[in-house]
């Protein structure tokens, strides 16, 4: 079993990897310093050194010197939070085996971690040929957490985990799927990749944002119509339908179609035909219906402003895309991801965020969800004139976020402390030192307000 030195100081990020590795079958010791890591390396042997470059009271190119001077066989592999090339050159300048930039899946440290391990020597290479490996990965960078089919972002949290099996299983399939979800949570991006996935994907997706179509154009926009059909028809047009024949078809709001447009639809699922406005043709369709809301269905159901024949019809399979604050171990790769798009979008280099904006980051509570991420991102990449993004380029509403009243209201200060703790200790699983991480409170103070509550965890 190899040993594996893991010198991070993000507690929680070294312990998702450690807790990873360990599957994995390594034999893993942490250290959240570098005095600490310093002092295991004395005192024990390792089989691969793990370290971040940009450690708070040490220079990780001096700590990388440092180990190298004590076990200069030993491969080291360090991370950092920027794909800087400059400093990725000078690590393997100084002995590094490898390099890997943050974010990264699980996959790809393995990956790295692997190829160490086996190699048959863990010598550096020639600088020349380190210098060249490094041009090589910024032009195709290894760690891509992007499906470059789909475009999703492969979360390392469980909640997105839980989703990329979903859409893996019912892609292949035709079933019609429901995608529910809060707002801005990326349910256009689900169905887009479920199209991706599916046996139709050469052909057409067709998105339909439903709560923009007036009800009295929605028949025209689904299934098109005929020139001189009705005032303003100047010209034929082809609706959403036809034009997603054989492909994916995406309505997304679908609750805000009127009843009558409602039946309209069903009449074209149950009888596969539609017909343009205008038109006595009927016309044959094979479309994939794909349907999203942020909205209680089975509540509009129940209150009659649904029909139930369609909610059956559009629902054989019901996919939930999590909110943002589900899956917080993911946060830093949407960010990393936002900032290539908004980089690429703005004309601009900007290599990363400073500790202090990632730690606003992480405590803010994303109502908006990915949509405002991205927006924020991009607002703040539009702002930085150095190379990192710096809290004065973040909205207010980032560094000052509103009380949630919504949250609070029926509860007394207690009780909603409570629900906080077991809301915090559920989204990680049960692990203590991401729930205080979550929480921003000492892992003592946790389990103090777990005792005060007794809370039988």
């Amino acid at each position: 079993m190899s040993k594996i030195l893991i010198i991070e100081d993000d507690a929680a990020f070294c312990q998702m990897l450690e807790k990873f590795l360990t599957k994995k079958g390594y034999d893993v010791v942490t250290s959240f310093s570098a005095a600490d890591a310093k002092g295991k390396i004395r005192e024990s042997s390792f089989d691969l050194v793990l370290t971040d470059l940009r450690l708070p009271d040490y220079d990780g190119i001096a700590l990388l010197g440092d180990i190298k001077e004590l076990h200069p066989k030993v491969p080291v592999i360090v991370m950092t939070g920027y794909a800087e090339v400059g400093t990725a050159v000078e690590a393997m300048k100084k002995g590094a085996f490898d390099y890997i930039s943050k974010p990264f899946t699980p996959e790809e440290i393995v990956m790295v971690i692997a190829n160490a391990l086996n190699s048959k020597s863990s010598t550096p290479a020639t600088i020349d040929a380190k210098e060249e490996n490094v041009k090589e990965k910024e032009k195709h960078p290894l760690i891509d957490t992007t499906n470059t089919v789909t475009g999703v972002i492969h979360g390392i949290s469980e909640a997105s985990r839980k989703l990329n099996e979903y859409i893996q299983l019912v892609a292949p399939t035709d079933m019609s799927i429901l995608i529910t979800g809060e707002s801005g949570t990326g349910k256009e991006v689900t169905a887009k990749a479920i199209h991706d996935q599916s046996k139709r994907k050469d052909y057409n997706f067709a998105a339909v944002d439903c709560g923009a179509i007036p009800k009295e154009l929605a028949t025209s926009e689904f299934f098109g119509h005929l020139k001189g059909s009705f005032t303003g028809a100047v010209e034929d047009k082809v609706g959403h339908f036809e034009a997603a024949n054989g492909g994916t078809l995406f309505l997304d709001e679908i609750g805000n179609l009127s009843y009558g447009n409602q039946i309209q639809l069903l009449r074209a699922l149950q009888e596969r035909k539609i017909k343009r406005v205008g038109s006595t043709k009927e016309i044959k369709i094979d479309v994939r219906i794909l349907t999203a809301t942020n909205e209680d269905l089975l509540e509009a159901v129940e209150k009659g402003t649904f029909r139930e024949d369609l909610y059956h019809r559009l629902n054989e399979f019901t996919i939930e895309i999590p909110s943002l604050e589900e899956r917080m171990e993911d946060l830093f790769l949407f960010t990393d991801f936002f900032l290539k798009k908004a980089n690429a979008s703005l004309g601009k280099n900007i290599l990363g965020f400073s500790q202090e904006v990632q730690s606003a980051f992480r405590a803010y509570h994303w109502p908006g969800n990915l949509r405002e991420l991205q927006n924020v991102i991009k607002r703040s990449v539009l702002l930085t004139g150095g190379d990192y993004v710096e809290l004065s380029a973040l909205p207010k509403e980032i560094l000052q976020p509103k009380e949630r009243p919504e949250e609070i209201e029926n509860f007394s200060k207690e009780e909603y402390e409570k629900e906080q703790i077991i809301k915090a200790l559920k989204q990680t699983n049960f692990n203590k030192s991401k729930a205080a991480k979550l929480l921003q409170v000492t892992r003592k103070t946790l389990y103090n307000r777990i005792n005060h509550y007794n809370l039988d965890l």
